[in-house]
């Protein structure tokens, strides 16, 4: 790229450029005087013809300024000029840790704990806010002020650390990032956790890791791997979990130990670090109150910057032309109407309404017959993998899909569906948690790759990536994506409301456990007994005999096909279009499938609204399927007049 700017050049009518004090494979920084509010300033510039660049400051400009913290360096503003892509970020006259390293050598034990307890600090607001920094180095920890004694109070005035450079952050459960050169994964090799080295996400469990690699090299002279001459002998150690055990640590071994344990479960968080450091190290009032501290920034900059993170999470490749024209619409509807679906606005904030002030918004389903599951959808996350089409009437009520197809080849359906209480969750599937909630993720199996997110009312929310087509696209990558909506949503409260209600006899309206009596029960050899189990919102329900031989299930389903195309025998039951026929792939089942209604979709497709009614157990399938025309007959007779 060719650097254009110069020395006393004036970016976007209020930055006025003084010196240039950095340059990297990203971009230009410069320190700059701000006109409008009469302060220093850094702009960092994106390389205009440097795609890749401009996608990282976006991100780094999200989230950073999502997070108002005194330990973690603050962007004012983001903004686009004939030259590039900048922000505008406070100024820190500062060393990086790694230059205090070099200049001084081994840093004493209570320093060094007192420089990570401010940016154990700094990622217990990241990851509070759900942001990975996944870059905690040496580099990326900024060291200012002089350290001494205070003559006003005589109390020993310690060093101001902050963490910069969230330009390879992500949300939690939110955008999967390109591979890097050291064998796909991201990060330093010197401070890389374990489990990054395998491949798996970045989590605030590795930010914990790199943090206490970090200190350990500040303290120790070098990295917990030891000295290697590539960055792959680092990646093999890392994979092995070889760390060495400190030895000039100190009163900093065990915060050290505890931080580079393998396994990420053992890792203390990052509240439970700044106390174990803060023993170390106390806090001091420099740090409470550091002389000459600035304001958190320009309220007018950072009042649009949620706008920024509402699109820098969806990473589309967009033309600077395009992103102007969203910021501008997006501001509107900032004024307008508040946030929208995809911004987090905090937890005093509830979807359609205000929650009391002070007051926590807890995320749970809500009312079970009327939360919209297409509400935890967003298309336009997932174009990047596609061309996207929602579809809300498939499959049952508590669900709501969105196709993607990149033209046939690579081709997914990420479904949302509304899960009840009952749900569990393996004791080896890999959580986290994001607030009060806890994200499961299931490794990808079978062309599926499956999150489950257990809300704070015990119910849950599956997001199922599933392959439709002939090539397996990034299936997990969807799930990650979707998920991260998901729980931007949630944070806001429960889910929020179908926008209208069910026509008038829609099975929507219905409950299934009504639609067969105890009377016709005790009818059927061996369910006399048999008591109801309502499924989520009763829009399916289970009986099963005591003696378990014998159970009939009673679902509601929204398909396309003729119902002819299903196979089976065609029957009329109470009036209504009907279908019996034994499930192949089921021995021991039988199914009665009946038409409620039909009605044209969005796309302008016949879609049919059925009751499927499953009889199973042991007996001759004769028997099981006259099973299953009886009981649909009185299903049918009991079901909404359409």
């Amino acid at each position: 790229m060719r650097d254009v700017a110069q020395v006393g050049d004036v970016i976007a009518e209020r930055y006025v450029l003084r010196e240039r004090i950095g340059a990297g494979g990203m971009g230009v920084v410069w320190q700059a005087q701000d006109r409008r509010l009469d302060r220093t300033v850094a702009l960092k510039c994106a390389k205009v013809d440097d795609e890749r660049a401009v996608v990282r400051l976006r991100r780094e400009a999200a989230n950073a300024a999502a997070l108002d913290h005194p330990n973690i360096v603050s962007v004012y503003d983001y903004f686009h000029d004939g030259l590039g892509w900048w922000i505008a970020m406070e100024y820190v006259p500062s060393r990086s840790l790694a230059g205090v390293m070099a200049e001084e050598g081994l840093l004493p034990p209570v320093r060094v704990a007192a420089i990570g307890r401010q940016i154990a600090d700094a990622l217990a607001a990241a990851h509070a806010k759900g942001i990975v920094h996944r870059d905690v180095t040496p580099e990326n920890i900024l060291v200012t002020g002089e350290r001494g004694e205070m003559a006003a109070t005589g109390e020993t005035r310690e060093e101001v650390a902050k963490l910069a450079d969230f330009g390879i952050s992500h949300a939690l459960w939110g955008e999967t990032l390109d591979g890097s050169t050291t064998g796909g994964v991201r990060g330093k090799p010197r401070y890389m956790a374990p489990e990054v080295a395998k491949g798996h996400t970045a989590s605030v469990e590795s930010d914990l890791f790199s943090l206490g690699a970090s200190l350990f090299a500040a303290v120790e002279g070098g990295s917990p791997y030891g000295e290697a001459t590539s960055p792959m002998a680092y990646i093999a150690r890392a994979l092995a979990g070889q760390t060495r055990t400190p030895r000039r640590a100190g009163p900093l071994t065990r915060p050290l130990t505890a931080l580079l344990r393998k396994n990420p479960r053992d890792r203390p968080t990052a509240a439970r670090t700044r106390q174990l450091l803060e023993e170390i190290a106390p806090l001091s009032q420099a740090v409470r109150s550091p002389p000459g501290s600035e304001p958190a920034g320009d309220p007018v900059g950072t009042s649009t910057l949620p706008l920024w993170r509402w699109y820098v999470t969806r990473r589309q490749r967009w033309s600077a032309a395009g992103v102007v024209a969203v910021f501008v619409l997006g501001t509107l509807a900032w004024l307008l109407w508040g946030p929208g679906p995809a911004i987090n606005p905090g937890p005093d904030r509830e979807a359609g309404s205000a929650a009391p002030k002070g007051a926590a918004a807890r995320s749970g389903i809500g009312d079970d017959r009327r939360a919209d599951p297409c509400a935890l959808l967003d298309a336009a996350s997932l174009r990047r993998f596609g061309p996207v089409r929602l579809v809300t009437d498939y499959g049952n009520f508590d669900r709501c899909d969105l196709l993607v197809d990149d033209g046939g080849a690579d081709s997914a359906d990420v479904a949302v569906t509304l899960l009840d209480a009952r749900v569990e969750i393996g004791s080896q599937v890999r959580t986290r948690k994001t607030g009060d909630m806890t994200v499961a993720a299931e490794p990808l199996g079978d062309g599926e790759c499956d999150r489950t997110v257990r809300l704070a009312d015990g119910k849950h929310v599956q997001i199922m990536a599933r392959q439709t087509g002939s090539a397996l696209p990034d299936l997990c990558a969807m799930a990650d994506t979707a998920t991260a909506h998901a729980v931007t949503v949630l944070r806001r409260g429960p889910v929020p409301p179908r926008a209208s209600a069910p026509v008038a006899g829609s099975l929507a309206t219905a409950d299934a456990c009504e639609l067969l009596p105890a009377t016709a029960l005790r009818r059927t050899p061996g369910l006399g007994a048999a008591r109801p189990e309502a499924d989520f919102g009763h829009f399916g329900c289970e009986w099963n005999s005591p003696s378990g031989d014998r159970a009939v299930g009673l679902v509601f389903d929204r398909n396309d096909p003729p119902l002819e195309a299903e196979g089976g025998r065609p029957v009329q039951l109470s009036g209504k279009q009907a279908l019996v026929a034994a499930e192949p792939d089921e021995p021991g089942t039988c199914d009665a499938l009946i038409v409620q209604r039909t009605f044209t979709d969005l796309q302008g497709e016949s879609v049919q609204e059925r009751v499927k009614l499953t009889v199973s157990g042991a007996g001759p399938v004769a028997e099981l399927c006259g099973t299953a025309r009886d009981l649909g007959a009185v299903a049918a007779g009991r079901l909404p007049k359409a």
